[in-house]
């Protein structure tokens, strides 16, 4: 078996932290994880109303692959907003990564900007109480309006439903504010490209009780751009902690394929 080197991607209001039970198991089978903390997130210095854009957000994801020597490849893993981090490396590194892994991850097209995922996000899910206790606030700047999340004690146990008392306190102990930067997602800069984007191979895992993005949801993403499918059944929207084991194995097939 080839040695890998897996890099991990949080989603909102979440840090590296997340990947505390993956990290060593993934190790343990032989590979390489280096897992980041995106700005303002974890224990990153950054504030989030410093950021303008989903390029700041990314710039640990962007610094760390520029850093990496032209003959090494990665496998990037993003879950959930992280696959925004994805797609916006994935344009600019596309040589540099082996696959890219969307683990019940928003997957933008190369035929719209991200926004559309957002759009399409939206119209799944209708319902008012969807977002529950989750905090919304404006920056209040006409220019570039950040709008921010902060993930309240309600949403965050749906999103951990299938995890443990301790895995949930540890969220609420360590979250973070963070933003969908839909400001940013509609721009016509943003659209990604089919030679760069595109050209890097996908896998879509899909988490099948999820709560805070569907199962159906997820399957539509996968379809919508046509990639290549895993399913992690029984899996919450948090498997790196409801269900590490079943989550390395299925990297790890991943990435002997």
């Amino acid at each position: 078996m080839a040695l890998k080197h897996f890099v991990l991607v949080h989603g909102a209001c979440h840090g590296a932290w997340c990947w505390y039970k993956l990290k060593p198991l993934l190790q343990n089978a032989g590979h390489r994880v280096t897992a980041l903390d995106m700005a303002a997130s974890g224990i990153n210095p950054k504030r989030i109303d410093e950021l303008l854009t989903l390029r700041d957000y990314s710039e640990p994801l962007i610094q760390f692959l520029e850093s990496l020597p032209h003959d090494q490849k990665v496998i990037l893993v993003g879950h959930s907003l992280g696959g925004l981090n994805l797609s916006t490396v994935m344009e600019m590194f596309h040589e540099k990564i082996e696959i890219a892994v969307f683990l019940s991850a928003f997957m933008p097209d190369h035929q719209h900007t991200p926004s559309f995922i957002f759009d399409k996000f939206i119209e799944a899910n209708p319902e008012e109480d969807f977002w529950l206790d989750t905090e919304f606030k404006s920056s209040g700047d006409p220019m570039e309006t950040l709008t921010t999340m902060f993930f309240g004690p309600k949403f965050i146990s749906k999103l951990y439903h299938l995890s443990s008392p301790e895995d949930f306190e540890l969220a609420m102990t360590l979250r973070r504010p963070s933003s969908l930067f839909a400001h940013d997602a509609w721009k016509p800069k943003t659209k990604l490209s089919e030679k760069k984007y595109g050209s890097v191979k996908r896998v879509f895992v899909i988490c099948e009780e999820d709560r805070g993005i569907k199962e159906t949801f997820q399957v539509w993403m996968a379809n919508n751009s046509s990639v290549e499918v895993e399913e992690l059944k029984g899996a919450d929207h948090m498997p790196m902690l409801s269900m590490p084991q079943n989550l390395c194995d299925c990297l790890v097939k991943i990435a002997n394929k």
